[in-house]
């Protein structure tokens, strides 16, 4: 007896159907992280029963507080170093340009101009040494950034602590201690407050909301150029860095090259990203701003459909909306419902612990899941 043949149109039918079913259940897998987070958003919003005007102004704040800190931490992913923990180091170097500009007294967008110029040399030089440390701990970039930043945090404390009115000389009674050593905990940025908020069209609103042009001018330019720096070649030689060292090598790419440049690019925007943060604040706690700096703004990128491996801009600016309309809605959420304030507080600080924990482990059992399909092959 003849076997029935199959027509190869049926064939080929069957093998679409289930190209389009794995894209579907590989966008759906995607996607997963920001459609929970934004049910989670909605859910909120509909408990705490916000004004939505003033739900808008807050949302709109915080795009332009923290989208170019997250943003920042786009070209180590792509560089295969992962989620850049070490991003701190770049925020105290930004830290310490304000502090000189402050005790210099210059303020407004010069001011600003000038802090962001000043923190250059700083964290190039934080950045490189951070890169030299991550190229010898391949594989354990994270956890390395992570202690890199309390090691780092301690020679910032031992500078303006210790250092500052003994072997560096200042004598400025608004931001030393009594004692004259050491500068206080709490900095005034008022000559720099809102400079760059304010800089450009301030008068101009859109309907009763007020738009800070100029900050989302800055964001948007670096967006453009990380659009623009990942299609160059040094750009293509990260990626392929990222997605094979061994094979980057062997094509002649120079891997530990190619992971500092990322680390120290990274280590200058989270510089300039903690200006941008800080003059829309007003103020600075001179030993503890940064030291949340790196746990939320990974926080948020994961939340915006990131991994270890892969980031792109929208997860970046997606994540931002995500988190921050869940730091505005879960205080008053909670408030509402339980008539406990502090445990909306409690939520913030689960999430972005929560959200790291979880990729990462995401991230051990996709690798441990790709060698074991490897093995079988």
């Amino acid at each position: 007896m003849n076997e029935p043949k199959i027509a190869p149109q049926t064939l080929s039918e069957k093998t679409v159907k289930l190209k389009e079913g794995k894209n579907l259940e590989l966008i759906l897998g995607e996607l997963s992280v920001p459609l929970f987070f934004t049910a989670l958003c909605l859910l909120g919003i509909i408990a705490a029963g916000l004004n939505p005007r003033f739900l808008v102004n807050e949302i709109i704040t915080r795009l332009a507080r923290n989208s170019f800190l997250v943003l920042s931490l786009i070209i180590p992913v792509i560089a295969g170093l992962g989620l850049n923990f070490g991003i701190v180091i770049g925020a105290m170097s930004g830290q310490a340009a304000l502090i000189i500009i402050t005790h210099l007294e210059i303020g407004g967008l010069p001011g600003f101009f000038l802090a962001a110029l000043i923190s250059v040399p700083f964290s190039l030089i934080a950045g490189y040494l951070t890169g030299l440390v991550l190229n010898r701990a391949k594989g354990r970039e994270m956890v390395t950034g992570y202690i890199l930043g309390f090691f780092a945090n301690g020679v910032y404390q031992l500078i303006f602590l210790v250092l500052v009115g003994t072997l560096i000389p200042m004598s400025n009674p608004k931001m030393m201690l009594s004692s004259g050593i050491g500068l206080r905990n709490t900095m005034d940025l008022i000559a720099v407050n809102k400079a760059l908020d304010n800089a450009l069209l301030s008068s101009l609103r859109l309907g009763p909301f007020k738009i800070p042009w100029a900050t989302f001018l800055a964001i948007g330019l670096l967006c453009l150029f990380t659009a623009y720096f990942t299609k160059t070649k040094l750009g293509q030689q990260m990626r392929a860095v990222g997605q094979d060292m061994h094979i980057a090598a062997v094509s002649g790419i120079n891997v530990d090259r190619i992971r500092l440049i990322a680390i120290m690019i990274s280590t200058v925007l989270g510089a300039w990203g903690q200006l941008i943060y800080l003059q829309n604040i007003g103020t600075f706690n001179t030993y503890n701003s940064h030291e949340q700096v790196g746990m939320f703004s990974i926080a948020a990128i994961l939340i915006g459909g990131a991994s270890i491996s892969k980031a792109t801009i929208w997860n970046a600016l997606i994540g931002v909306l995500l988190f921050h309309t869940l730091f505005v809605v879960s205080p008053l959420a909670g408030q509402r419902i339980l008539g406990i304030p502090q445990v909306g507080e409690y939520f913030r600080s689960f999430l972005a612990y929560g959200v790291i924990a979880v990729a990462l482990a995401l991230h051990a059992w996709q690798t441990k899941k790709k060698a074991a399909s490897r093995d079988k092959e």
